[in-house]
């Protein structure tokens, strides 16, 4: 996951609805049944789709009053927390 990624899908989330990276997340997980895609195709879908979770998850936070910064610093502390352990 990388934080400017999450940041730019979390504002256009603000600018426009949520709605567009749940389909395109539907859209994306479709493709990976692709059985001629290379594991490299794979991986850069698999990222996609996460940061696209991410900016959800984040955009979440921010609807419950957390601030958007600390929002977003909140999440990555718990991805990194889950994948120390």
């Amino acid at each position: 996951m990388k934080l400017p990624v999450i940041k730019h899908l979390t504002q256009f989330i603000e600018e426009n609805d949520q709605d567009y990276l749940v389909e395109t997340i539907e859209v994306l997980e479709a493709l990976t049944e692709v059985s001629s895609l290379k594991d490299e195709e794979l991986d850069v879908i698999g990222e996609l789709i996460s940061n696209m979770y991410g900016a959800l998850e984040v955009n979440k936070m921010v609807k419950e009053g957390i601030d958007k910064k600390e929002a977003l610093n909140n999440f990555m502390k718990r991805v990194l927390g889950s994948i120390d352990k």
